[in-house]
């Protein structure tokens, strides 16, 4: 770092950190008052950062700074308010709305990184490098990972990103591309999607689409990503409201998504139930306690239907059919099954008595 870089630095006094861990703090400028995040790097591309510096991108913290010294290298950037990601995921704040605003911003901020020449692979997008401010716009920030997209490398030189949400090709299966990003997007709504109060499967589709293990594979594009994320905004905008809950539908499970094969398959269902209940016999029973076990077991069977396919979102009142694990709620939803048919039963035993 030559003087004027040491000069200007320390025009920069340090009020906290943010990561001490990491070599983030938050710091003043000494004459203006302005707040700034300043970071010191072990691992690094300069040329990334010197080209974001010289090459202002909407959607990612301004670089006012870059110094380098003693292989490391000094950022002073735009201090960015508001939360990350992670904590609204973490704090069940997501909405289906915001799902697709913010995964609609991204898309366009990685739009324009990809659209560089050379393009700018991002690389490690996760919750917690996203930060919503307080207007409800995604920022995109930490280019730690990040490189330049050399169409002719075979593979990625350095394996950097994070488990769990870094493709394939950054553990040396291949060269990051475009793709590295779509399939970290494809991580990411697939968190995101889970972290609503009543889970969704609605983009399922696009999610297996984005995470192929072959690049190619995966969407061409995040533009291609965005167009399709957009049309399943509008094609479901009806089903479902603000929240991203699904709205009663009192049409029975097997009709309401219209599929042929599956209405075939509940008609043969709910008739072998009507036929099972209706025609079963009970030794030594009066006509009125036949009748009234027979009816009994037609609604616990019923229940059983419309409880495991949360009829009219039922599920969304239990706490265990709502969380976030899959096997949790399988098993909240077997133990509101057996509460609904124990219910039914004590509830014919009681009649049987009066009567």
């Amino acid at each position: 770092m030559d003087y004027a870089g040491r000069l200007e630095i320390s025009y920069y006094n340090t009020i906290a950190a943010i990561n001490s861990a990491h070599n983030i703090f938050l710091v003043q400028h000494r004459e203006t008052g302005k707040i700034y995040i300043r970071k010191i790097l072990d691992v690094y591309n300069p040329h990334i950062y010197e080209y974001l510096m010289e090459h202002q991108i909407t959607g990612i913290p301004k670089l006012y700074s870059v110094y380098e010294e003693n292989g490391q290298l000094v950022l002073i950037e735009e201090f960015i308010s508001g939360i990350s990601l992670r904590e609204m995921v973490d704090g069940h704040t997501l909405t289906l709305d915001l799902i697709i605003r913010f995964m609609g911003e991204l898309c366009s901020i990685l739009e324009k990184l990809h659209c560089l020449n050379p393009p700018i692979i991002h690389r490690d997008i996760k919750p917690s490098n996203i930060i919503i401010t307080p207007c409800g716009h995604a920022v995109l920030i930490d280019f730690n990972a990040a490189k330049r997209w050399i169409d002719t490398a075979d593979h990625d030189t350095v394996l950097l990103g994070t488990k769990g949400y870094a493709a394939p090709e950054q553990y040396g299966f291949g060269s990051s591309t475009p793709q590295t990003d779509i399939y970290g997007l494809g991580i990411l709504l697939k968190e995101l999607s889970r972290a609503v109060p009543v889970p969704t499967n609605i983009f399922d589709a696009i999610i297996s689409k984005c995470t192929e293990m072959n690049p190619s594979d995966r969407m061409k594009s995040v533009q291609e990503l965005k167009a399709e994320i957009e049309k399943l905004q509008n094609r479901n905008s009806g089903n479902h409201d603000a929240e991203g809950i699904p709205r009663k539908n009192f049409i029975p499970p097997g009709f309401r998504t219209k599929t042929p094969w599956k209405m075939l398959t509940a008609c043969a269902g709910y008739l072998f139930i009507f036929w099972a209940c209706l025609s079963m016999e009970v030794k030594d029973a009066t006509v009125f306690r036949l009748w009234m076990e027979r009816i009994t077991a037609l609604l616990i069977m019923l229940s059983f239907v419309l409880c495991s396919f949360n009829y009219c979102n039922i599920q969304r009142y239990i706490p265990l059919c709502a969380h976030k694990h899959r096997l949790i709620r399988c098993l909240g939803v077997l133990i509101f099954n057996f509460a609904v048919a124990f219910s039914l039963l004590f509830a014919m035993i009681v009649l049987e008595s009066i009567f």
